[in-house]
């Protein structure tokens, strides 16, 4: 079968998308979305999101890592969020379900403002913070980031976790409000180029522990900038959004 895609990227961070309303694709297979997402036999991507039909929301985003396990994605879901709009699912807003519950978008001068789940849960421990954002992140301040073996130390703090292990930000000061972001991905098991639902955990963690009052936080990351913004009241983080561009790169059609 000859399987339409659209290829989407939010600051370097990559995936193909798939209209699923009709259930074509084999969820089942998770060789296929590993094939798929190969650099050098596939398409090439970060990930694979599916958008489906549901009865309460505008539409379900389903979010597949590279190794076909299943979790949620902040740039993936800004994608998502253009995706449905070029498919004429929504407008300019939505309010859609994905695995960690739902959430609200809107664009905004051509970015793509994505409110991410409330954060009450943050684990500070002497050279790190620990969070979940929609899925797990570490993060952790480190000098000359341009410099940092973010793929040998993401990998090995990455497996120290027990499963499904976590995402890896190693971050560098620039300003009171602005933090540069690397990060290693689980489940692409590599760097990448953004991580939405890690720099959220970026922006949150340093805020948590002091290094900025900023509720405004930019994060420039290899792939581009991403801003996150938060309210804080007694621990617990809300109306926790993450901004952005989404980009369509491409479209084709598949064998699978």
């Amino acid at each position: 079968m000859n399987l339409p895609f659209f290829k989407y990227q939010g600051t370097g961070n990559d995936f193909v998308m798939i209209d699923n309303r009709a259930k074509i694709f084999p969820k089942e297979k998770t060789d296929k979305i590993s094939q798929i997402c190969d650099r050098h036999f596939g398409i090439g991507a970060d990930g694979i999101i599916l958008i489906e039909e549901d009865d309460e929301y505008d539409f379900k985003m389903i979010y597949y890592n590279a190794d076909g396990s299943e979790t949620f994605c902040g740039n993936g879901a800004r994608c998502a969020v253009a995706f449905a709009i070029k498919l004429d699912i929504i407008n300019d807003t939505t309010n859609f379900i994905a695995v960690d519950g739902p959430h609200y978008a809107e664009v905004k001068k051509g970015m793509i403002s994505l409110q991410m789940i409330n954060v009450n849960e943050i684990k500070v421990n002497k050279d790190s913070v620990f969070m979940y954002t929609g899925t797990q992140h570490h993060v952790e301040l480190v000098n000359s980031l341009d410099n940092y073996s973010v793929f040998e130390n993401g990998r090995k703090i990455r497996y120290s976790y027990d499963e499904p292990g976590s995402n890896v930000n190693f971050v560098e000061q620039i300003d009171t409000n602005s933090f540069r972001v690397r990060t290693y991905e689980k489940g692409v098991e590599n760097e990448t180029l953004a991580c939405g639902t890690g720099v959220t955990a970026v922006a949150i963690a340093m805020h948590k522990i002091g290094k900025t009052k900023s509720n405004s936080i930019s994060l420039p990351v290899e792939g581009g900038n991403l801003e996150v913004s938060f309210t804080e009241k007694k621990g617990v983080y809300s109306n926790v959004f993450l901004t952005g561009p989404a980009v369509f790169v491409f479209k084709g059609t598949i064998k699978i």
